[in-house]
């Protein structure tokens, strides 16, 4: 390489469907959104980039359903686990 040469781009890392995976259910776990992309090998302002580029995808509606289970766990952490809310708010088993 001669002096006047700049050295390649280092390789961008990207989201691929596992780190997807690994990042929602890291958010279900943590409602961090740091966290969570951390734990997927990616930056915060990267998740927030991908959410906007996939609005509307389920990926936006599992990340969105991620934090408001997670906020439901914290508001009633002796819930049943098992037990799921309908779209009106009545509670129901899960099958």
């Amino acid at each position: 390489m001669d002096r006047h040469s700049t050295p390649p781009p280092a390789p961008r890392a990207h989201w691929t469907p596992a780190k997807q995976r690994i990042f929602l259910a890291a958010l279900l776990d943590s409602g961090s959104v740091a966290h969570a992309a951390r734990a997927a090998g990616m930056s915060r302002s990267s998740a927030h980039r991908l959410r906007a580029r996939l609005a509307g995808t389920p990926f936006d509606r599992v990340w969105g359903q991620a934090l408001a289970e997670h906020a439901r766990r914290l508001a009633d952490p002796f819930a049943d686990p098992v037990e799921t809310r309908r779209a009106d708010g009545e509670k129901q088993a899960r099958p």
